[in-house]
């Protein structure tokens, strides 16, 4: 049986530099607002556990060891509260080695790393390294791949995620200015690719030496926007329906139709 639509949030706020305890706060605060609109699922933006900051990523950061520690507690009783499954990112300390990470924090309380981000843009191969392994969540019924900003970069991603069974992409990410042409036309394409709902939660405001411009949104499989922020605080809410996924996709065959292969190049 199809799973019903499920109700989801993108949020986006200001965080401050370096300060774990203030943005999960700030995280808390939003959770709870996209509970009182009745999202089961909300994404937040790229590295908002710490803040997106170069000179924050070569300190100390959280540690994926630590996830049951008390510092998540105020996350976790919004995510109780709300009875709703956050997706949040974080730099995480993995052993000898940094990962620019998504958490999942369950209304149950548990919280799990299960995604390291695979593409790392050049300015943070210093800091992190690679994720091997690609990842979906299931919320409701409803199969939701996970991305980290520049993964949606690159159409296989996506493409993974939907040939395993996704019905979206969830993408949190931080974009500076400049970049509002570059997200405002790969988030879309994702979608209109795989026909498949993209989610997408960016950072905003001044964060230590930088600045972010938002643009946190919901795009139907075919690429349109159902919600959409500009550079303000708050919440892109909109409904993922599998069955628009299945419509979408019997009358736009792109995601059914790619060759396995193009065969030899001829010159």
């Amino acid at each position: 049986m199809t799973p019903g639509p499920l109700r989801v949030a993108a949020g986006q706020a200001v965080v401050a530099s370096g300060d774990v305890a203030a943005n999960v706060t700030t995280a808390a605060r939003l959770v709870s607002l996209a509970g009182s609109q009745g999202a089961r699922l909300v994404l937040l933006p790229e590295a908002f556990l710490t803040g997106y900051d170069l000179g924050v990523f070569l300190g100390p950061v959280p540690s994926a060891g630590d996830l049951d520690g008390g510092w998540l507690d105020p996350l976790r009783t919004a995510a109780a509260a709300a009875d709703a499954v956050v997706v949040v990112s974080t730099p995480l300390q993995r052993g000898a080695v940094k990962t620019l990470s998504m958490l999942v924090v369950l209304p149950s309380g548990e919280v799990s790393a299960p995604y390291d981000k695979q593409h790392l843009d050049s300015d943070e191969t210093p800091f992190f390294v690679h994720g091997d392994h690609g990842a979906s969540i299931t919320v409701d019924g409803v199969e939701l791949g996970l991305s980290i900003c520049y993964d949606s970069s690159f159409p296989e991603h996506a493409r993974a995620a939907a040939d395993d069974g996704a019905s979206a992409y969830l993408s949190s990410a931080a974009f500076f200015p400049g970049g509002g042409h570059r997200r405002d036309l790969a988030l879309p394409a994702r979608a209109l690719d795989n026909g498949m709902y993209v989610v997408l939660a960016a950072m905003t405001g001044p964060c230590g030496p930088y600045e972010f411009i938002g643009g946190s949104a919901v795009y139907d499989p075919e690429g349109r926007p159902l919600a959409r922020l500009g550079e303000e605080e708050g919440l892109a809410v909109a409904e993922l329906d599998p069955a628009v996924v299945a419509e979408t996709r019997a009358a736009r065959t792109m995601h059914a139709d790619r060759r396995p292969s193009l065969g030899p190049r001829r010159r």
